[in-house]
């Protein structure tokens, strides 16, 4: 394991933007359409089918009545048992049987026991009970019911198993996910063949193997292992899972989301920040979409999970991985089921492959495999019946499913989040006081600059400390907390610090500008790229809006800004494939107020 104390490492609702495509804005306001249209109602009526899971969920529960027989709780025994045990052949098998259902849509057959999202889910509850059984009946399996009109079908089921943690004085849960429906041109289209393997049998699949593979370990925060139906009418299941947690004011602390995650080839229409062309391979990348920018609780987990693989698995694998943090919530126009838990205020993000096979956009002209009965497992090349050539590459989707494992489980064994204040502004150090889960030997610093990434993590010893950054304008500084057997907690809030504040404080600046452009993060930049703008004093103004240019001064793009808090952000995605020097300027009132250079790299 790396010794972290010298460690230094380099909306609501959808957001919908179309690009020009009108195939992809026809698909998504069919989406929505049909959504709307068959809702009907919304969601009431939403339950445990098991009475058990529910109480685990609430924290009403004895730990000791979950107890493994043989306790495995060392955090270096958890993260090598799950790289050595998370198997690409269980997860292929899960695909297959996945597979085999034909259609997985929302509004398919619910009586089945070999076809339909009725039989496959039966089928996911049944593996759950599987791994129980091997593992002292610890994991508890239930289905999660709601009354919703979808395609026609006025009550559905997500699956899920609870994996009971051991501290319920600080109860917490951790959600690891997927969507289990699949579907092809038509939302409600349950006639077609939909295997849906890349989308989301890699994801289901990910989520079985972890429930496997974790069952046998003991964590002090409680584990959901989860599949949803009804994301491709509208987040349906996610939707409400979150409103049931919400409900019942079940501690949330992270949802990690797993959609699309096993295929490696690009298509000619993968959604922006796309892939480099088609039939493009990329194998060693994952992508991690969170919502916001500075001081987003969501771009924070995101860190959290690249940090946890730099640091714990990094030296111990075979074919290391890109862990990439995106700018965006999700491609251009997408969304998925960790969007109805960032707006219930629940921390949330998702894993991505880094190349898809289309947008969805479907209509004439589209090749893609995405939401069309192509997306199979693979094709036979030599006519011998046997499938050799794969559309998901299964030791991809088990490093994937490691990287999320190893992250969910150190969230798991971890302290409480920290809270931390800049104290005092002298010379050229940054003064950290800890003001919340106080008492720890040491804790880590984050300080980032111009990107998404965490520039340095820094160690500080007790309570109050200082660091000593290299000179640079600004600064974005969090905390984690560090308990005695070096695992971290989730990093905190993000405190926005400047040179221009030694003499005054955080969130106070020596100008009379009311309105400051920063610079944009990240940059350069290949997907996408947040723009901030700082408030120094409120006034008024009737409009205001981040208009991008190009060299010659020609409108790019213009960006709606609301500027009504310390730091305003707008997230601009120009998806892939643009190159070269641009502009961007804040104007208020129809009048330009301050302009800055940024590079697009890709």
């Amino acid at each position: 394991m790396v010794d972290k104390r010298v460690l230094t490492i380099r909306q609501d609702s959808f957001f919908f933007t179309f690009n020009g495509n009108p195939n992809c804005m026809k698909a998504v306001l069919v989406s929505i359409l049909l959504g709307l249209c068959s809702a009907g109602i919304s969601q009431i009526n939403i339950l445990s089918t098991n009475p058990t899971a529910e109480n685990i969920l609430l924290g009403d529960y004895d730990p000791t009545a979950y107890a493994s027989t043989t306790v495995i709780d060392d955090h270096d025994d958890i993260i090598q048992g799950i790289l050595s045990e998370v198997n690409a052949d269980s997860l292929k098998s899960y695909i297959l049987k996945i597979a085999s259902f034909q259609t997985r849509n929302t509004g398919s057959d619910t009586i089945s026991l070999v076809t339909g999202i009725g039989a496959s889910r039966k089928w996911v509850y049944s593996k759950f009970q599987e791994f129980s059984g091997v593992n002292d009946d610890r994991l508890i399996p239930s289905y999660l019911q709601f009354d919703q009109t979808i395609c026609s079908i006025t009550q559905h089921r997500n699956i899920f198993a609870v994996l009971p943690g051991t501290d319920t004085a600080n109860h917490r849960i951790l959600i690891v996910e997927g969507h289990l429906d699949s579907r092809c041109d038509g939302a409600c289209d349950i006639s077609c063949l939909a295997e849906g393997v890349e989308d989301n049998a890699s994801g289901s699949a990910l989520v079985l193997e972890l429930a496997r593979v974790m069952s046998k370990y003991t964590f002090k925060n409680s584990i959901v292992f989860m599949l949803t139906i009804g994301e491709e009418q509208g987040l349906y299941g996610a939707n409400a899972f979150s409103q049931y947690c919400k409900d019942n004011d079940i501690p949330v602390e992270a949802v990690f989301n797993n959609d699309v995650v096993g295929g490696i080839y690009c298509g000619e229409t993968s959604s922006p920040p796309s892939c480099p062309g088609l039939d493009d391979v990329d194998s060693t990348q994952v992508r991690l979409f969170s919502f916001g920018g500075f001081d987003s609780k969501h771009k924070q987990l995101a860190r959290f999970i690249k940090l946890q693989y730099q640091e714990e698995l990094l030296s111990y694998v075979s074919v290391p991985m890109m862990v990439t943090i995106m700018s965006g919530e999700d491609r251009v126009g997408r969304g998925g089921d960790h969007i109805p838990f960032r707006q219930d205020s629940f921390t949330a993000m998702r894993f991505t492959s880094a190349n898809e096979h289309g947008d969805a956009s479907l209509g004439a002209g589209y090749t893609d495999r995405q939401h069309t009965s192509e997306d199979i497992l693979g094709v036979d090349t030599d006519a011998d019946l046997i499938i050799d050539s794969f559309f998901v590459d299964f030791n991809y989707l088990a490093r994937n499913a490691v990287i999320n494992g190893n992250a969910v489980a150190m969230a798991a064994i971890g302290p409480l989040q920290a809270d931390f204040e800049i104290e005092t502004f002298a010379g050229p150090g940054i003064i950290i006081k800890i003001n919340v889960e106080t008492g720890h030997t040491y804790y880590r610093v984050g300080l980032r600059t111009t990107t998404n990434d965490w520039d340095s993590v820094y160690v500080i010893n007790g309570d109050v400390d200082t660091i000593y950054p290299p000179s640079t304008a600004d600064y974005i500084v969090s905390v984690a907390a560090v308990d005695d057997f070096d695992i971290e907690s989730l990093f905190s809030r993000e405190i926005y610090f400047s040179d221009t504040m030694l003499s005054t404080g955080p969130h106070e600046v020596s100008t009379n500008t009311s309105y400051e452009l920063l610079q944009n993060r990240p940059n350069p930049f290949d997907e996408a790229t947040i723009i901030s703008v700082k408030l120094n004093s409120k006034t008024d103004y009737e409009s205001a809006h981040i208009e991008i240019r190009d060299l010659q001064g020609k409108r790019v793009e213009s960006l709606p800004i609301a500027l009504d808090g310390f730091m305003n952000e707008v997230t601009y995605q120009h998806g892939y494939g643009k190159t070269g020097i641009f502009t961007y300027t804040l104007v208020i009132d129809g009048v330009d107020i301050s302009t800055r250079t940024m590079v697009f790299a890709n």
